[in-house]
This record gives C-alpha cells, sequence and structure tokens, in this order.
C-alpha cells in the first residue's frame, strides 16, 4: 500500500515537472525570438532514479527542429559531465535517460541540483543551453553515524537541563531531509529540537525528572529520526545513558559556525582557524578536547584537515584544489573531563587561483578541403574550457602566424574557424594551424595546439611544355615502328590531374594524314614512325601536339615538333644527256679528224634526287684500253687528249660511270661512240645498209623536222629542270657553290637541307649540229641491239618530273648530219 501511494505521489510530482518543463521552453522560446538570438536555452525538471531509456521531452520539437533534418545536420550532445546520463535520438527527437541518475551523488546537499549540456547543430551552426534539474525524491532514510550513542549524566543533573545528540543525516533535500526526532517512552527525559542559524536541526535530550544513580545506574532510549517524504522514512539509534557524578557545565564554543576562506595555494601544514569552547567548571571537569565529529557528510573535510586536540587549531592535512571540491563543511566537538559535549560546525570555503591553464578540444575539423574552397568556408569547431572561476577562466583564442584562416567566437566557448582566402595546392600543400588559448588570470596561463589541414587538388592547371617549338632530326628509309623523338609536359598537379595525355591534332602539310606518318605514345609522349620518310618526297613536316591532362574538366597545351627528314643516299645519279632513249640503242658521237687537242667533244649531264654530300657527282671512264679522249670529273666534258692520225680508228666505245659522294656510293654508266670522220660520206658506206632515197626534198624535211624536234626537246628539258631547282629553292635557301676543301666542315644535315642542286655551277648545254647546203644526203641509223639494260640511266625520274621528255628520247632516232659545224645554245 505504502509503495502505491509512493508511486502515485512520484507520478504527479513528474507530471508537475513536466508541465514545468514546457511553460519553461515556451518562456525560452519567447525570449530567445524576442532578442533574436543564434541561440536558445531550455530548462526542464527530472525527478531523480528515472529509470533508463526514459522519455525527458521531444528536444526536437521544443527547439524547433525538424526531426528529418536531425542527422543530416549533425544535431548532437556537447558536455563534459553531462553527456553520460542523456542522449538524443536522432529518429524523434526524443530526450531520453541514458544512465541512472542519483541527486545525493551528484550535487549532496546542493539545491538545485542542476546538469547542463549543450545542444549542438552543425549545419548550419547553432547552440542550445539546456539545463536539466534534478528534484529530489524521498529516496534515502536517515540515517545516524553511530548506532549506538553513549551518554554519561551525573546525578545532580537538575530538572530541565539540556544533553545535545548526535543528529541524523539524510541525503535527501527540502521536504525529504530530516524533519523531526522521536524519543521512545521513559519517565525521566523528553525530547527538543533546535534549529541552528543555518537551518539543521539537532536533537536535545531534557532531564524531566531528577536521577538516582543508586536506583538506575543506565537507561536504553530509541531515538527515531523521521523525515517528511511521502510515505515517511525513520532511521533510529540507541542512546545508551550513564549515571556518574556531578558535572553540571557543559562546554560552550565562542561560535555556533565557524566560516574561514583559505587559498588553494595554501601549503601543507598550515593554520586556517582555531575554535574555542570553554567550561565553567574546574579542574578535570573543565578539561577540553576538541576532535572531529565523525558522519558521513564530513568524512571528506576532515581527511583533508587535522585539528590540535589541546588548542583546537585547524590545519590542512593535504593540498587545496578549488576545481576539486570549493568548500568543506566539518562538524566538531568539544568534550570536558567530564564527558560534556559541546558541538559546532566549521565551514571553509576555496578560493580559487590561476593555476589551470584553458582546453582546447577539437569538436569538428574538416581535412583535407579542396585548394579552390570559397573564402569564409568553416573547416573547425573548438572548445575552450578553463578549470578555473572568474577572470581565471575568461579565455582569448587567437591564431598564431600568418595563415588564410580566421578565427571567430560563436559562444563563450566556442570558435569557428574559417577561410580567408582561396587555396592554392603548388604553393602550400598543407597547413599547421597553431592556435593560442589564454586565460586573464595573473599571471595568466595559456595553452597552444596545432591542427595539420590538408589541402586537396584540382585541376586547376594545365600541361606545360618546355618549349613552345622542337625540332627533330629523322633520316630518311627509317625502320616503320621505330621510336623517333620523345616529348614531354609537365602538370604540377596532382593525382588524375596530373596523369597527361598526349594526342597529334594536325600535321602542316595538308595533303598527308597522321596516322599513315606518325603515332604518338599517349602515356609517355614517345613518337614513333608509322612509315618509311622519304626525304625527296617530303624533308619537312610540322606536327601539333597536345598534352591534355585527366582532370574533370580536363585542361591542355599545344606545341609544335618540326621533323626535318635527313637525306640518306637512296638515289643513283641519273644520266639526262646522252638520254638512253631505248635500251637496246647505243649512243655515237661524230668526231672530227682535225679536231685539235682538248676539243670539246659532248659533255655528260646528270642529276641526283639526294642533296649535299649525297648530290656531289663525279664522272669517270671505265675503259681499261687508252683512248684519245679524257673527261672531267666535275662538269662530265669530254674532250680530245690528242690530234688524230689517219692511222687511228675510225671507232671508239667509251663507258661512263657517273657516281655520287654517298656513302655507300651509288652510280650509274652510259656507253658512247665516238665515229672519227673527216666527212659525212666517208661514215655512209661503212655504217650503213640502208637504201638511200633519190629524192633531196625528202631529206631536206626530215633533216628539218629531227632538228626542230631535238632542238625543242632540248630546250623544253632545260626549261623543267630550272623550273624545278627555283621550286625547290623557295623552300630551302642555296649556298652557291662549294668547294671540295669545305666538304668534311658541313654537316651531312645542313646540306641536305639547304642544297637540292646537283651541279654546284650553271653550265651551258649545247647542242651540236652540221649543216651545209651542198650536202643533202643523210643516213637513219637504228639503235644497237647490244647495249646492257645497266648501262642507261636509271628509269626513277623523280628528280625531274619530266615523264613527256622520257617518253619522247625512248621513242626517238638519234640524227646526225655531217657538215660544218654550228651550235645551238
Amino acid at each position: 500500500m505504502l509503495r502505491l501511494k509512493r508511486m502515485a505521489g512520484m507520478k504527479i510530482q513528474e507530471s508537475l515537472h513536466y508541465k514545468g518543463i514546457r511553460w519553461q521552453v515556451l518562456f525560452s522560446f519567447l525570449f530567445s525570438w524576442l532578442c533574436h538570438s543564434v541561440s536558445a536555452q531550455l530548462h526542464y525538471s527530472i525527478p531523480e532514479e528515472m529509470k533508463k531509456d526514459s522519455v525527458i521531452a521531444n528536444i526536437a520539437k521544443d527547439l524547433g527542429l525538424d526531426i528529418n533534418h536531425l542527422l543530416p545536420r549533425r544535431f548532437h550532445i556537447v558536455s563534459r559531465a553531462s553527456e553520460k546520463y542523456f542522449s538524443i535520438n536522432l529518429q524523434n527527437g526524443n530526450l531520453y535517460i541514458k544512465d541512472r541518475i542519483d541527486r545525493e551523488t551528484l550535487c549532496g546537499t546542493k539545491s538545485p541540483c542542476i546538469l547542463t549540456f549543450d545542444a549542438v547543430v552543425d549545419d548550419p551552426l547553432n547552440f542550445y543551453v539546456v539545463s536539466i534539474e534534478i528534484q529530489d525524491i524521498n529516496d534515502n532514510l536517515p540515517m545516524f553515524f553511530h548506532d549506538k550513542v553513549s551518554l554519561e549524566i551525573v546525578e545532580s543533573a537538575i530538572q530541565g537541563t539540556h544533553f545535545i545528540l548526535q543528529n541524523a543525516e539524510d541525503p535527501d533535500i527540502g521536504i525529504n531531509s530530516v524533519q523531526t526526532y522521536k524519543l521512545s517512552d521513559n519517565q525521566h527525559f523528553t525530547l527538543n529540537i533546535k534549529t541552528t542559524t543555518d537551518g539543521s536541526k539537532f536533537p536535545e535530550l531534557v532531564l524531566e525528572k531528577t536521577l538516582d544513580r543508586e536506583t538506575q545506574k543506565i537507561y536504553k532510549l530509541i531515538l527515531t529520526a523521521m523525515d517528511g517524504g511521502n510515505p515517511v522514512r525513520t532511521g533510529t539509534t540507541l542512546i545508551q545513558i550513564s549515571i556518574a557524578d556531578a558535572n553540571d557545565n557543559v562546554p560552550m564554543f565562542s561560535r555556533e559556525v565557524y566560516k574561514v576562506s583559505v587559498s588553494e595555494k595554501t601549503p601543507i601544514n598550515s593554520s586556517i582557524i582555531h575554535v574555542t569552547a570553554t567550561d565553567r567548571d574546574e579542574g578535570s571537569n573543565a578539561q577540553i578536547t576538541y576532535s572531529f565529529t565523525k558522519t558521513s557528510g564530513n568524512s571528506l573535510s576532515t581527511s583533508m584537515f587535522q585539528i590540535n586536540a589541546t588548542n583546537g587549531e585547524i590545519k590542512t592535512n593535504y593540498k587545496l584544489d578549488f576545481e576539486a571540491m570549493r568548500n568543506y563543511e566539518m562538524s566538531i566537538q568539544a568534550q570536558d573531563g567530564g564527558g560534556l559535549v559541546a558541538y559546532s560546525k566549521v565551514l571553509v570555503e576555496i578560493i580559487d587561483e590561476n593555476d589551470n591553464a584553458p582546453e582546447i578540444s577539437i569538436t569538428s575539423f574538416t581535412s583535407p578541403i579542396a585548394e579552390d574552397t570559397v573564402p569564409g568556408t568553416r573547416i573547425a569547431l573548438i572548445e575552450v574550457h578553463d578549470l578555473d572561476s572568474g577572470e581565471n577562466g575568461e579565455v582569448e583564442c587567437q591564431i598564431i602566424g600568418k595563415a588564410p584562416f580566421q578565427l571567430i567566437m560563436s559562444s563563450t566557448k566556442y570558435y569557428k574557424i574559417v577561410t580567408t582566402n582561396v587555396m592554392d595546392r603548388e604553393k602550400d600543400s598543407c597547413y599547421n594551424i597553431t592556435i593560442l588559448a589564454e586565460d586573464r588570470g595573473s599571471p595568466p596561463q595559456s595553452t597552444t595546439k596545432t591542427m595539420r589541414l590538408d589541402i586537396s587538388d584540382v585541376n586547376d592547371n594545365p600541361p606545360l611544355f618546355s618549349k613552345s617549338t622542337y625540332t627533330a632530326y629523322v633520316p630518311e628509309n627509317n625502320l616503320p615502328g621505330a621510336s623517333i623523338y620523345r616529348i614531354q609536359a609537365s602538370d604540377v598537379d596532382m593525382g588524375d590531374n596530373a596523369k597527361v595525355i598526349y594526342s597529334i591534332f594536325c600535321i602542316g602539310t595538308e595533303d598527308i594524314p597522321v596516322s599513315s606518318y606518325l603515332s604518338i605514345n599517349i602515356q609517355t609522349g614517345v613518337l614513333y614512325a608509322q612509315a618509311s620518310f622519304d626525304y625527296e618526297q617530303h624533308k619537312e613536316f610540322e606536327v601539333k601536339i597536345t598534352a591534355k591532362d585527366n582532370g574533370s574538366p580536363p585542361m591542355s597545351s599545344n606545341t609544335t615538333l618540326v621533323i626535318h627528314v635527313m637525306d640518306q643516299n637512296d638515289n643513283s645519279p641519273r644520266i639526262l644527256y646522252p638520254a638512253p632513249a631505248n635500251f637496246d640503242l647505243s649512243f655515237f658521237e661524230m668526231v672530227s679528224l682535225a679536231s685539235e687537242e682538248g676539243s670539246l667533244i659532248t659533255k655528260v649531264i646528270a642529276v641526283d634526287a639526294d642533296s649535299g654530300h649525297n648530290a656531289w657527282l663525279s664522272y669517270h671512264f671505265m675503259q681499261t684500253e687508252p683512248s684519245p679522249f679524257s673527261i672531267n670529273q666535275q662538269t662530265g666534258e669530254i674532250r680530245t687528249t690528242r690530234v688524230f692520225d689517219q692511222k687511228d680508228v675510225l671507232k671508239y666505245k667509251v663507258v661512263v660511270l657517273v657516281k655520287d659522294n654517298g656513302a655507300p656510293s651509288l652510280s650509274a654508266t652510259v656507253t658512247l661512240s665516238f665515229i672519227v670522220v673527216d666527212s659525212f660520206q666517208q661514215m655512209v658506206p661503212k655504217f650503213t645498209n640502208q637504201n638511200v632515197e633519190d629524192s633531196s626534198s625528202n631529206l631536206q624535211l626530215y633533216l628539218v623536222i629531227a632538228l626542230a624536234l631535238i632542238s625543242f626537246l632540248f630546250i623544253l628539258s632545260i626549261m623543267l629542270v630550272i623550273i624545278s631547282k627555283c621550286r625547290e629553292s623557295k623552300s630551302s635557301p642555296s649556298f652557291g657553290s662549294l668547294s671540295t676543301n669545305l666538304y668534311s666542315q658541313v654537316d651531312p644535315r645542313m646540306l641536305s637541307q639547304y642544297n637540292n642542286g646537283t651541279l654546284p655551277l650553271p653550265y651551258s648545254y649545247n647542242v651540236c649540229v652540221a649543216l651545209d647546203a651542198s650536202e643533202s644526203d643523210f643516213t637513219f641509223m637504228k639503235p644497237k641491239q647490244d647495249v646492257p639494260i645497266d648501262n642507261l640511266i636509271d628509269a626513277d625520274d623523280s628528280g625531274l618530273g619530266n615523264e613527256d621528255l622520257k617518253e619522247t628520247l625512248s621513242s626517238s632516232y638519234t640524227v646526225k648530219v655531217s657538215a660544218r659545224p654550228s651550235c645551238v645554245g
């Protein structure tokens, strides 16, 4: 029945508390709205000893927060002491009891007993101070420190004498603490309750009837202490009274309560106060002994201090600490030699000193952050706490050193660190943020804390080439697939933002597809030749190369690679004159018997599609027998070496070797036949078996046609050669003639680049035709059938580019008319 009543009383009390909660929350919100504050304060009242997981209130609703936003906004509790007693359910916003709360353990006799914590919403940042008042319930029994109290009373004690008894202690407060005492029924003593100035109640035993030691020596009484709870709780002790001879004066303290203030820096064994008591008796009955009264409430206090039993001096026994305990309460007693006791109380207040440095705690910290983070972004939230009080506990914070950060106070204890500038990871990849917290004590105490903030990379730098234009030299006839050059770009970013991909997006020549000539390794930048280069077709490539990183979005840059194709000796000399019209035809030249020594007979003209050293040609005779002719190695001019005699043979056959200056050297040959005659009629019966037509008019017609055709074709070939030289000179400058003593000093690549001509000096090419009006006979000569193909000019005419000339010369006859020589240039 008592349990049911107690539960009903607790429910009524709890209901009243919750009504108080709602009104307190309402007033808190009205006050917050009127002041336009970014933070709010809630106050709840709950009874102690509530069951675990009991709901206190819906804190999200009371704060006006959307339940669906609690988890994304990281709603949590920040507290040093209260966090273990309360928890928040982010699903429904309820505030729960996390563990059993014993008000007496937390606050002792202090009233009101309030636990506070901060409810913090990170995004956006808001602080709410929540205070929870723990209300006392009657969950403790009044208890006497001793189960048995012994008193000695002299028999001479007069009626109405008061004997102070030990009071009972109840950890509860208010109405639940000890309210009254009751004494068991007896004939000699009654109970009187004395209330001191601090509100404490002490039972006094009052002698109502004189004692007679001879009648009864010992009295046993039951003292019952009762609190004011519902139901009432009680505690008892046994009072055993021994009757002694008279000591009729009780010691008296000079004060009922002693108060003293002591600095926490007071050394050990320092005297803090003297207590004094007097006794009007004499002798042993007036000898007073001081001691601490052993109670459960002052056990800690009595251990921290010591009292001199003779003079009542109280000294420190251990070092005092304001942060551990701010007040001490000690009960002392003075007992005379007759056994009479007087009680008093000593209250010791500890004065705070600045003996604690501030503490810095990181509540939230975001690292790394992107280098393009906008200024004003919050990267950290710190809490600063100082165990001292007053000015000793007031703390100011600042960031040490130069850094792109700012410290902004969010509340009395919280600071947020925000960025002030845009970061650049390529300059500073991380920052050490050092925070200095200093209190206002004298002397001040300070603490520093360093946080490392890493800066993450964003793709804000393109790949860069070291040059705007690169130059590479590649020999022609290279192997397809071989690497010819490596090009590299650097990116100061990191990770994927620094991974460079190479590509070719353009070649300077429009008619050349990129994929048919070049390819590039997208990762290493190595260029590979897809085909063999031909210097005679393409002497230079201009390649546009792109380097693109792997960032998002990607960044890129371009460069130009100029590839110079170096000439190799891969073209044999090509003989232009005398041109082997057919492979079975041997060229012949008529030489006058009256020719003087050194007379120019003919000239061998050859070209080479190569350039530089590879295109320098020399002319040589290949015969082993002596002949009356010589050839100039540089010009190819064939001259007589002596005067002819009638005894000399009429026909000479020579093979001219034309070779270039390459390594290895390439060559071409041509066979020439020289006919030594005095007149045209002498040659006719020996070298022709054809019938001579009778008509002189036909001979003249054929002669004119042949002469005109040969002159026209020769002039056309010369014009084509000159045009070809002019076109090549536009793309490459000419150095003119080079003397042979400079050949070893010239880089072949330079000659390949700047010299495309075959002959270093201009020559006049003459066609000699003998004409005489008196001579009307002529001879057609068919080509010889025994001329080897290898002795003819190379069929490749890419150096000239004149197919019509080749076809015309291949199908024409060689006509020679003997007469007085006349030169047509």
